[in-house]
């Protein structure tokens, strides 16, 4: 999770061009990030029968959720590289919702992919909790397990004696913050347990998914649904990267000793926002209703989307 909340790169080593080539690489991506989840959030906003499938509510959940973690990460990575101090309030505020979104991410693809296993299994009687008019009973317990341990740590953390949460600045750091080695064993062991939940949820819709589409070949809504579970596996997998930086570094240093000084740039880059980048409109994307909605949408002037081009209705499944 450090990767995410603290860039603990030394800034005194980098030269201003370095900084400033770093600074040009994360926020044009940034920007474009946003710009696409913003179109995305406005189409699923804007067409009912989006916003009345539970499926497009989770994924807009989702792209609400990535948001927020990127757009504290990526202002907690410029502040530090510009040595900008903030108030303790205000640092700590975006490290809390930082934890609490990149704790939550793994959550939504789990429910992403039991709500796929619940529209296969009970495609005519969903349970109440999964029909779009309740499904925030799904997404409730989620966020209440993602708050609980970041609210524990933000009450036992560092503490400023004599110091205004308000007026005092600090350079911002989680390990600063939180440098409890009980904490961070807790805090470690607890992620480990939650992504490993994960992965057996969303092992065992893939797997009974699978048996399902074995015993219904050309049903084209299983086959579907089997590959979207996939690739909710696949987001987890690169959200578990998060945790490779150790190894990493290790190899970097082995092999390349003239990156030394800016590993932590590169683990930051490609193992906490590069697939946080990538997921989400991989995922929108290859929507077929979703993709055409956005074309229109980016291409001003284009024709107007006929029913062939935005496929099935979503009702019936339809997905990429």
């Amino acid at each position: 999770m450090q990767n995410l909340t603290d860039y603990s790169g030394n800034s005194t080593s980098n030269t201003g061009p370095i900084i400033a080539l770093k600074i040009c690489i994360v926020v044009p991506l940034f920007c474009i990030f946003l710009y696409f989840i913003v179109l995305m959030l406005h189409t699923l906003a804007s067409h009912r029968q989006f916003w009345e499938n539970p499926r497009y509510i989770l994924f807009g959940y989702m792209l609400i959720n990535d948001s927020l973690l990127l757009v504290c990460s990526v202002l907690l990575f410029v502040f530090f590289l510009a040595q900008l101090r903030l108030s303790i309030i205000l640092c700590m505020s975006m490290i809390f919702i930082t934890t609490v979104t990149f704790l939550n991410t793994p959550f939504i693809l789990a429910t992403m992919s039991l709500e796929r296993y619940v529209a296969i299994f009970y495609p005519l009687r969903r349970p109440a909790a999964w029909r779009a008019d309740c499904i925030w009973a799904a997404i409730l317990p989620t966020l209440l397990i993602s708050l609980a341990f970041p609210t524990i740590e933000l009450g036992l953390g560092r503490q400023y004696p004599g110091s205004s949460a308000f007026t005092t600045m600090v350079l911002c750091k989680s390990k600063d913050l939180h440098n409890s080695p009980l904490m961070t064993l807790v805090k470690v062991s607890l992620y480990g347990m939650f992504f490993v939940a994960t992965a057996l949820t969303i092992l065992f819709t893939y797997v009974r998914i699978l048996q399902k589409a074995r015993t219904m070949r050309r049903n084209e809504a299983v086959g579907k649904a089997l590959y979207t579970v996939l690739l909710h596996g696949l987001q987890l997998l690169l959200c578990i990267m998060t945790f490779t930086h150790p190894i990493t570094e290790r190899v970097i240093v082995v092999h390349s000793p003239w990156l030394k000084e800016q590993i932590p740039f590169l683990n930051y880059f490609f193992f906490a926002l590069l697939p946080r980048f990538l997921s989400p409109l991989i995922y929108g994307v290859r929507d077929e209703s979703l993709r055409a909605h956005l074309k229109r949408a980016i291409l001003s002037g284009s024709p107007k989307i006929t029913p062939q081009q935005m496929g099935k209705p979503l009702s019936e499944g339809r997905v990429n």
